[in-house]
């Protein structure tokens, strides 16, 4: 039987600690008990734990269009820096994808990552070393190979 996730990404944690990006994607579909993990985490531990979209968007209200793109990478460094935990959960990353914001957020997530272990519930799969988030056909589809950061899922029972 396949260790409980919430056991893994305690688990992961100290051993992503060492390496150069110090980021943990937990990979799955909607419904599969990635925030519940996190929350769990968070109740054990006492990790800091952020609601992306809330927090980036309390942000962002009153910066125009231009503004959202260029100041992104830095609210959000502020934010997880004010966590005040070396170990940063993040939920709800969604508003990272909008187009209109012209990020690419695995390469925001991993920069942030030098600096403090983050744990990130990513909305997507893992298959064939890469990680996706929506589906094709969806206007923020993106895929990434499995390169460079953890990944565990609640729909393998392996890590990659």
């Amino acid at each position: 039987m396949a260790e409980p996730l919430v056991d893994q990404i305690v688990q992961q944690i100290a051993y992503v600690a060492e390496n150069y990006y110090q980021l943990v994607v937990v990979a799955g579909l909607s419904g599969t008990g990635k925030t519940t993990a996190l929350h769990e985490v968070h109740a054990r531990t006492g990790m800091a734990l952020i609601n992306v979209n809330l927090d980036l968007s309390r942000r962002m209200l009153d910066l125009t269009e231009r503004q959202r793109v260029l100041q992104l990478p830095k609210l959000l460094e502020e934010i997880v820096s004010a966590a005040g935990t070396n170990v940063v959960l993040m939920d709800n990353i969604e508003l990272l994808f909008d187009t209109s914001l012209k990020q690419d957020p695995l390469r925001l997530l991993q920069g942030l990552s030098r600096n403090k272990t983050l744990v990130v519930a990513w909305n997507g799969a893992v298959s064939g070393g890469q990680i996706t988030y929506a589906a094709p056909d969806h206007l923020e589809y993106r895929k990434y190979p499995v390169r460079d950061f953890l990944v565990l899922s609640p729909d393998l029972s392996t890590q990659q």
